[in-house]
């Protein structure tokens, strides 16, 4: 029998606690746990992206990171982007711009723009490509990824910056 760990952990401003097994990978703790299926598990090797979360305030792919790794982190998913029933703004962007097909990729494509125009509020079009450069999409390509992160951050920046949550 495989002795549980008990893990302590802020998910989009949620504390929960939980006991685990040493292998739970963290997409399937935040997915079949605490039901947050934003994010995604599509491939389990760090390949596609789909699982991109934010921990501690960097991206992570949530596929390789274990549950116990998270103990004391903060994780912010998909589900925690919108604030007081409003999108944020790369969330409002992909909408607006047709960032999107079959949205299997786009809770990591979200999670990368986000991460990146939390650092960076005037990406330049490579910068762009290189933040969201581990994250694979069969759909769009790329070219209104692109447009959508450009058009989240022009908002952004009008706004002085100044985020939902």
């Amino acid at each position: 029998m495989t002795k549980k760990h008990h893990i302590r952990v802020s998910v989009n401003g949620a504390f929960h606690e939980a006991d685990v097994e040493p292998r739970l990978l963290l997409v399937h703790f935040l997915r079949e746990q605490l039901g947050l299926t934003g994010t995604h598990s599509g491939c389990d090797t760090t390949n596609c992206g789909a699982c991109t979360v934010m921990m501690d305030g960097r991206t992570a792919k949530s596929c390789t990171v274990l549950a116990v790794q998270a103990d004391g982190k903060k994780i912010l998913t998909v589900e925690g982007l919108a604030h007081d029933g409003r999108l944020d703004f790369v969330q409002e962007a992909f909408l607006a711009e047709h960032g999107l097909q079959c949205g299997f990729c786009t809770p990591g494509m979200l999670m990368s723009a986000h991460a990146l125009l939390d650092k960076n509020r005037h990406p330049t079009e490579d910068e762009i490509r290189s933040a969201i450069s581990g994250n694979i999409c069969r759909c769009t390509g790329y070219v209104n990824v692109i447009h959508s992160v450009q058009r989240a951050a022009r908002k952004m920046n009008r706004t002085k910056g100044k985020r939902r949550r």
